[in-house]
């Protein structure tokens, strides 16, 4: 078996090249042209394994929420990148990249066919962020209106001020792969939708001026965690198909990077959680592991291995307690802990280059290398622009949603589940669903 996908693949290098000769008239294959072919199908491959990261976050949504709601968020999750691939090769890829003259991609080549294809996928995974933390309670129109606004122009707004030759990328601020570009972007986004959007019914409960949390249990962990093996998985293309060359050899410590980062955020948040509540709790190592990944995108080709395992560790440890502050002090409910993981994680993750970066590879070095206090300060900066940017962009885009088609379902759409509500359907037909909590 294993040969005979060493001959597929190099069949497929062979007929795609075969393909660029014989479209553009060249004479034999040459280096330079095996290259290109081999990034070809290296970055199509990759951007269809960040497409399959839809249903990762499809299921870790529907685990962690209420079952009279999982319609609701397959939606969500199916038109978030729907509406947000229209929308994206539309404009967004013009703004972030492109300039006015590639609105619709007009007049683009097969390079700038696949730099879409690949970059699209990114695009809606920072729209999809959003959808636990507001999950229960949207009105699903709205969340059609957030998900063209943040794919078409926030999201391309603050990409291009980093990956699209901005001010700054000028400056050398470094994200590989999207700690800040992506996950942050979508973590501050749902940080303000939450809370312009207000909590799910009973979740505070206010008794003698105390707030009284109550926890709501998602109804499928098996199906979350499978959502978190979809994502991880899906994540080897998100870090190793950033290095957007198929045949260079820094995808392999970029993969193993992303490895470590995931199985040390992963066993901080089972330790941390064993501490604090006396138990592994299995959400919490469920989301570490998220959190790892989250935290070593930005800098999965600077780091070292063991860099890798710190920034990871140390991701998991801080979404636990992200999460207990977000919800038990802020109040802000966020159903899924996407705040956490993305939003704080992500911006972790974009500081330690700055402390981990090792001068072997990306130009980078950090404070820990004997690279100065620079790069820290750089690094600091993008988070704290991107974060003011993304905080003003949203609130202005939620409070309009709010006052024009509404955000909110009302509140006995809300106990009777969106799945009935919003889309006349039932995900678990035959079953007893509690629909008075």
């Amino acid at each position: 078996m294993k040969k005979f996908g060493v001959i597929l693949i190099l069949a497929l290098i062979f007929f795609t090249a075969g393909g660029m000769v014989f479209a553009e008239g060249s004479a034999p294959i040459t280096a330079k042209l095996l290259s290109n072919s081999i990034t070809m199908i290296w970055l199509i491959i990759m951007g269809a394994l960040v497409f399959f990261m839809q249903a990762g976050f499809a299921m870790v949504e529907t685990g962690l929420t209420r079952a009279k709601n999982a319609s609701n968020i397959m939606m969500k999750n199916l038109m978030d990148f729907s509406v947000g691939a229209i929308i994206y090769w539309a404009v967004g890829w013009a703004i972030m990249y492109g300039g006015l003259k590639e609105v619709f991609l007009n007049g683009a080549g097969s390079s700038t066919f696949r730099d879409w294809m690949f970059q699209v996928v990114f695009a809606a995974t920072a729209a999809t962020i959003v959808s636990g933390s507001m999950a229960g309670r949207t009105k699903f129109t709205a969340y059609l209106v957030y998900s063209l606004f943040i794919s078409g122009i926030i999201y391309p707004v603050s990409g291009h001020w980093i990956w699209g030759g901005g001010w700054l990328a000028k400056l050398n601020f470094h994200d590989f792969a999207g700690s800040t570009v992506v996950h942050s972007v979508g973590g501050w986004a749902a940080l303000m939708g939450a809370l312009i959007l207000g909590a799910r019914k009973g979740k505070y409960i206010k008794v003698d001026g105390k707030v009284h949390v109550k926890a709501i249990p998602g109804h499928n962990m098996p199906l979350a965690a499978l959502g978190v093996f979809i994502l991880w998985f899906g994540w080897y293309g998100f870090n190793a198909g950033s290095t957007l060359d198929g045949t260079s050899m820094d995808i392999a410590v970029v993969a193993v990077n992303t490895t470590l980062a995931a199985a040390a955020g992963a066993f901080g948040a089972m330790l941390i959680s064993w501490i604090l509540f006396g138990k592994p709790d299995p959400s919490m190592s469920l989301n570490g592991a998220l959190a790892g990944l989250v935290g070593i995108t930005a800098g999965a080709l600077v780091s070292s291995p063991l860099g890798a395992v710190i920034v990871g560790f140390i991701a998991g440890l801080i979404v636990v307690l992200a999460v207990r502050f977000i919800d038990y002090v802020l109040h802000i409910d966020d159903p899924v802990g996407a705040i956490s993981v993305h939003g704080v994680c992500g911006a972790w993750g974009t500081l330690a280059v700055g402390l981990f970066a090792t001068g072997e590879r990306g130009g980078i070095t950090g404070l820990l290398y004997g690279g100065g206090f620079r790069q820290l300060f750089v690094q600091s900066i993008g988070i704290g622009s991107v974060f003011l940017w993304m905080v003003a962009a949203t609130t202005i885009l939620f409070f309009a949603i709010k006052i024009t088609v509404g955000l909110r379902v009302t509140e006995e759409e809300e106990l009777q589940g969106l799945d009935i509500s919003e889309h006349n359907a039932e995900s678990y037909y035959g079953f007893q669903i509690f629909q008075n909590q």
